[in-house]
């Protein structure tokens, strides 16, 4: 596929004679267009629910867009069960799915009266005792090594995620025990994953659990939330996932289970989100030593996943998207870590000082993952509407917001 941006280089010039680089902008007509897409995939489903992972893209501007699209909130930290009262999330709206939790988040939680998705076994016990056990609770299966992970979340048995397969039956028992009335069953065992056939086998497992427990303990599980992991094209050679085909499939093993009315759900950020954002920077030098060097007035602080998973992502240099790609350059930023890299021994046009460029697929685990190592500051945000303006829905970073908590 052919990598392009939704806006012009006049467009975004306009934007940034205003407000000053590095910045993010999404791209609302698309994050919407992207979420009817995957809810009308599963409308075949019983109440099918799309729970938006909030820490892909933490920003209640985003969650308002697919709020008004049918979607609710994944949550898994206080900040984020926050972010989804803040735009009116709610009740079984919100999913909780936390690990190592602080008692205070399950109490928030259960006064949202979202559904809370317990990560361990022994957190039970701990919910009950500070929070009280909700008449609904949700459990977070590992399979453990009979399924392999990937490099972002790592093979199942050694992921501190989840609960083995006797914990979570057990679970169920003890709950129901405790006057626990109405369940639910989840799982996330990769991440950018572009197999249908994964996200069927993952459909699957969780399938025969449900009758597991039904058959042996006599509970109904009325909730499968098979996770989000659903992966993008970040490389232009790569394929798009087919989330029709994906549906499709669930929905014959479905029917072949004879699971009707089980409700299901997904908890999708990246393949949301992903595609549409973007960040964009300026070149502030070029060096050439041993290799070419193009230096951004962006950094890994702006964008983590370069450096910290050797990810790929696509660069645009605006108004040179037709000029030959026959020089390669290591891409960088300016922090005092060598892996504060963009793109390495990537091909691009010839570059020169004051190129904007634009970082593709950037709209999920981008700016969310931003920090302030070497005293970099966190870009603004800006949401480009349908009309092609912009909207700036976080500011940026200043040095005083940087200091407001020291103390003298």
């Amino acid at each position: 596929m052919i990598k392009t941006v939704p806006f012009s280089k006049d467009e975004l010039e306009k934007l940034l004679r205003l407000h000053p680089t590095p910045l993010y902008i999404y791209d609302e007509q698309g994050i919407r267009q992207t979420a009817q897409r995957l809810l009308k995939a599963f409308s075949w489903s019983p109440e099918f629910k799309e729970y938006f992972a909030v820490k892909a893209t933490p920003n209640h501007h985003i969650l308002s867009i697919l709020k008004d699209e049918g979607c609710g909130a994944d949550c898994s930290s206080l900040a984020e069960l926050l972010l989804a009262e803040r735009i009116g999330l709610s009740k079984e709206d919100v999913m909780f799915t936390s690990n190592d939790t602080p008692a205070g988040e399950y109490i928030k939680a259960k006064a949202l009266g979202a559904i809370i998705n317990l990560d361990a076994f022994e957190d039970i016990a701990f919910l009950e005792e500070h929070a009280g056990l909700p008449e609904m609770l949700s459990f977070r299966y590992n399979p453990g090594p009979v399924r392999d992970g990937n490099v972002i979340i790592g093979k199942p048995e050694e992921a501190k995620f989840g609960m083995t397969h006797g914990q979570l039956i057990e679970a169920y028992r003890v709950a129901s025990a405790k006057g626990v009335k109405r369940f639910g069953l989840h799982t996330m065992v990769a991440s950018n994953e572009r197999q249908v056939e994964y996200f069927v086998e993952t459909a699957r497992m969780l399938f025969d659990i449900v009758r597991e427990v039904r058959d042996e303990l006599g509970i109904t599980i009325e909730l499968v939330n098979f996770g989000g992991g659903i992966g993008i094209p970040y490389r232009p050679e790569d394929k798009e996932v087919d989330i029709e085909a994906l549906a499709m499939s669930v929905k014959n093993l479905y029917e072949s289970y004879q699971l009707a009315p089980l409700k299901l759900a997904m908890e999708c950020g990246r393949y949301i989100t992903g595609p549409h954002g973007y960040l964009v920077s300026r070149v502030r030098h070029l060096k050439e030593t041993y290799r070419k060097y193009v230096g951004l007035d962006a950094t890994m602080a702006n964008l983590m996943r370069p450096g910290m998973y050797g990810a790929y992502h696509h660069i645009t240099v605006l108004g040179k998207e037709n000029a030959p790609t026959d020089e390669i350059y290591d891409v960088v930023g300016s922090l005092c870590e060598n892996n504060d890299k963009f793109a390495i021994e990537r091909k691009l046009p010839h570059m020169e000082l004051d190129d904007v460029i634009v970082i593709h697929d950037a709209g999920a685990h981008g700016h969310a993952m931003g920090f302030n190592y070497n005293g970099k500051l966190r870009s603004a945000e800006f949401l480009m509407k349908p009309d092609q303006s912009f909207t700036m829905i976080r500011r940026a970073e200043t040095m005083e917001d940087l200091f407001a908590t020291l103390v003298d």
